[in-house]
């Protein structure tokens, strides 16, 4: 049953651009680079329980640094430049992890808070090199000798990276290091009683979250074309912590889940700003009372009883 549900996800994920509107199949490569931020920050938050409200902050750091590293350097490879997107990030969450350490709860998610306003700060300032309020525009990347010109080339590459990100994902929860990291989450000082470095393995987690976040900005710029500040302000931040908590906090699956229903809830309310916070903010209520553990763990508790039944 699983296998045939695989399949068929495939198929469709597979054949998408050739089925559906040009539109939609833009907005399929969004969902996708919201997936893997979405991924990189519940590693952060799902598994331990460090809240951010900066990873616009990170995501421009991404985006920003692949889009002037193709304009400056166009021979360079896409994976490369994807790779130093995400290199570059990483460094970033770790300057910020390390002194966030001793930071829990509302003073963390105050701090992340701050890092995403200096970061849209800098890239104003910064207008000799990013063209603060003017905007930067990115030149079409290549693979060899074929241009990314067609949103269905772009699709294809975006949803590659984001597959080998989940299988990535994935393989970090199940090996010794998840299993740390849902120590730290469950209780900090049961792990640390149990061998767990508290200090490096928050940190590796910040670090983590960070390259996902910067591999998104990079697919991001690839995606879009043009970057803007405007584009990473604190509603996007809150929008990716909305997506884990939708579709369940600790849960890959949930991840994407959770950036399908966001993304294309705001989507659909491009023309009704004025309600936006309001539908949000009811999506949440409502999700976390009668689906505390997000769309994730409301089908595993479905699948049983659908099992039970046949």
């Amino acid at each position: 049953m699983r296998a045939a549900a695989l399949g068929s996800g495939a198929v469709v994920v597979l054949g998408w651009p050739w089925a559906a509107p040009r539109y939609f199949v833009f907005l399929a490569s969004l969902i996708a680079i919201n997936a893997i931020v979405a991924i990189g920050l519940n590693l952060l938050t799902g598994y331990t329980n460090q809240l951010s409200f900066g990873h616009a902050g990170f995501l421009a750091i991404g985006a920003y640094a692949a889009a002037l590293l193709t304009i400056q350097a166009p021979l360079v490879p896409l994976p490369a430049t994807l790779l130093a997107a995400g290199l570059v990030t990483a460094a970033m969450g770790l300057a910020l992890g390390v002194p966030c350490l001793r930071l829990e709860g509302l003073y963390l998610a105050m701090a992340t808070l701050a890092f995403g306003f200096v970061v849209v700060e800098a890239i104003l300032n910064l207008d000799w090199l990013t063209r603060g309020n003017d905007g930067l525009r990115v030149p079409a990347a290549r693979i060899g000798p074929w241009a990314l010109t067609t949103d269905t080339s772009r699709y294809y590459v975006v949803v590659t990276v984001a597959a080998l990100l989940i299988l990535a994902a994935r393989n970090i929860t199940r090996t010794r290091t998840g299993r740390a990291l849902l120590a730290v989450r469950e209780s900090e000082i049961a792990a640390q009683a149990s061998g767990v470095h508290l200090a490096a393995y928050k940190t590796l987690a910040f670090v983590v979250s960070a390259f996902y976040t910067g591999v998104a900005g990079g697919l991001f710029a690839l995606v879009v074309g043009f970057l803007s500040p405007d584009s990473f302000d604190v509603f996007l931040s809150v929008d990716f912590v909305a997506m884990i908590i939708v579709g369940g906090l600790g849960s890959i699956l949930g991840s994407v889940m959770g950036a399908a229903v966001i993304t294309t809830l705001n989507d659909s309310l491009a023309g009704f700003q004025s309600y936006r916070p309001l539908v949000f903010g009811a999506i949440l209520i409502v999700s976390m009372l009668f689906m505390p553990g997000g769309i994730a763990s409301a089908l595993q508790k479905i699948q049983p009883r659908q099992g039970d039944r046949a």
